[in-house]
């Protein structure tokens, strides 16, 4: 058996096709960066209200009540705002 040299096909190196893969996979992940954009909305949102700030101090003060021992509860108070909550959710 003859073979010919064929010197229409060229030659393959395998392994200079991968490392020219794993090169170009690299530069594709060094080009890509995660982006955020939050609109003004958000930021206006993500600023605490007035309610917040007033809620956060009635909250303090009635922690300073409690651990003082001067936090008096108005069960006539409390008895009435039970009753109107459950039978506004029947």
């Amino acid at each position: 058996m003859k073979i010919n040299n064929n010197m229409n096909i060229p030659r393959i190196n395998p392994y200079k096709s991968n490392q020219i893969k794993t090169e170009q996979a690299k530069e594709l992940t060094k080009v890509r960066a995660d982006k955020i954009e939050i609109s003004s909305e958000a930021k206006q949102l993500s600023e605490t209200s007035a309610f917040t700030l007033e809620r956060k101090e009635r909250v303090q003060q009635l922690k300073a009540q409690i651990q003082d021992g001067t936090y008096n509860v108005d069960a006539e108070k409390l008895a009435s705002n039970l009753v109107n909550y459950f039978n506004i959710k029947k």
